[in-house]
């Protein structure tokens, strides 16, 4: 099995319209919401953490505080207002050139459950194009993504992810089971903070 040189991408530009603005930055299990992220994102079984920002600065002050002494490369989504696509570009093309794939998280989603991490990267150093943590028969977060799928996605417009580019993958798409809805489980409104 070939190392693969993974990153995890956090993507946490969004203005959190839906939550009435500040989402990142909200209260969550005695810190922010941005930080339970990170936190999955640090526990991955990769070489380096990039984080993608732009509608708040603070979320970059947030987080740097938070990685204290570890490593974290900071990317402004310019065209973040264009929607999800636009951090997803702007996070792959600063990727380091020696990186194999990444593990895509998103800023909103504090409790992706650890176990599914390994299986993830594990999928791509065996040659995967791509492997997503399923819970419930749905596909969830992080969805881990090979080099070989990095053009297209460079090509994905409006407020969409690499989804689609994940179903046409077909059978080559590994699946990995989750433990619990961690990896559906998103912030959108502050009532979806009292269900964490």
């Amino acid at each position: 099995m070939a190392k693969a040189h993974l990153e995890a991408l956090v993507l946490a530009a969004g203005a959190g319209s839906r939550f009435g603005g500040g989402k990142l930055l909200a209260p969550w299990r005695g810190g922010l919401l941005i930080e339970g992220a990170l936190a999955v994102a640090y526990a991955a079984p990769v070489e380096g953490v990039t984080l993608v920002c732009g509608a708040d600065p603070m979320v970059e002050q947030a987080a740097r505080a938070f990685a204290g002494a570890r490593p974290l490369t900071v990317v402004r989504a310019e065209a973040w207002s264009q929607g999800l696509s636009a951090s997803l570009k702007a996070g792959i093309a600063a990727l380091p050139k020696d990186r194999t794939g990444v593990l895509v998280f998103l800023g909103d989603m504090p409790r992706v459950p650890h176990s599914v991490l390994a299986p993830l990267t594990e999928a791509l150093a065996g040659g995967a194009p791509a492997a997503i943590p399923v819970f419930g028969g749905e596909m969830g977060h992080p969805a881990a993504l090979s080099v070989g799928l990095f053009g297209e996605m460079l090509k994905l417009e409006g407020d969409r992810g690499a989804r689609r580019l994940l179903e046409r993958l077909g059978s080559s798409l590994v699946r990995v089971e989750a433990p619990d809805d961690g990896v559906l489980f998103d912030v959108d409104r502050p009532g979806d903070l009292d269900q964490s």
